[in-house]
This record gives C-alpha cells, sequence and structure tokens, in this order.
C-alpha cells in the first residue's frame, strides 16, 4: 500500500463495517416488505457495493496489467467475508447462517465485478484505455 492511495482503502473499510453493523442485529429487528425473496435482493446489492469499493481500493497498475485477475480477487474477497459473516451470524439471537444468502452475495459482487471488466474492455478498445482510477 502507497502513502498516497491509503484513502482507497476507507469506503471498503467502511462497507464491512455496516455489513458487520447489520448483521449483528437480532433477526427480528428488520421490518421487511412481504415481497418474495427481498432479503436475497438486499444481499446482492450490499455485497455488490462491498464489490464496487473493493474494486476502487485495487492499486491503478494492478488493475490495468491484471484487469481479470483483479475482478476474480475482488469476488473471492466478498465470498470470504460473506462466508465469515455468515458464521457471525450464527452468534446472533434469531439470526441464522444461509448457504443462499452467501450464494446472493457472491451474485451482486460478480455482476458488479463483471460490469467493471466489462466496461474496462471496451474502453481499452477506444481511446480512453483502462477505466480510471482517480490517483
Amino acid at each position: 500500500m502507497n502513502r498516497q492511495g491509503w484513502w482507497r482503502y476507507l469506503p471498503v473499510l467502511a462497507m464491512m463495517a455496516v455489513i458487520f453493523f447489520l448483521s449483528s442485529q437480532p433477526g427480528d429487528s428488520f421490518q421487511l416488505p412481504d415481497v418474495p425473496d427481498i432479503d436475497k435482493l438486499l444481499h446482492s446489492l450490499v455485497y455488490g457495493t462491498l464489490a464496487a469499493t473493493a474494486l476502487f481500493a485495487v492499486p491503478a497498475g494492478f488493475a490495468r496489467r491484471r484487469p481479470g485477475m483483479a475482478a476474480v480477487l475482488v469476488v473471492l474477497f466478498c465470498l470470504v467475508y460473506g462466508i465469515s459473516d455468515e458464521f457471525h451470524q450464527s452468534f446472533v439471537p434469531g439470526r441464522t447462517p444461509s448457504v443462499w444468502d452467501l450464494a446472493a452475495d457472491v451474485l451482486g459482487a460478480s455482476l458488479v465485478s463483471a460490469a467493471w471488466y466489462l466496461l474496462g474492455r471496451q474502453g481499452r478498445r477506444g481511446r480512453q484505455g483502462w477505466v480510471r482510477h482517480a490517483r
């Protein structure tokens, strides 16, 4: 981690903290709309956001040289964090771990990472080059 880019890790750390906080809430504390599988959609959205923040944290040079590898590593990172989140929920009253929640987590992370990769691929074909990273 270089000195100029340390701040790029703050959004991913904040998102991880939000997920941990939400997972710490007892199961009866959420009032979700009565829509089938709304919780799975929310899992996908939250982990898609985690993936977006993780992609932002990827060093620009690595993202340019190995964009596919960066996308895969971000999905794996979200998978591992999802596993730890489901384990954490096993200790929270009214919450239970679910492989379907984990699948929704990975789906959200995969969709965002694939979109990032494909948009970057379009950029490489044009004059802009790889998706730009703020410096």
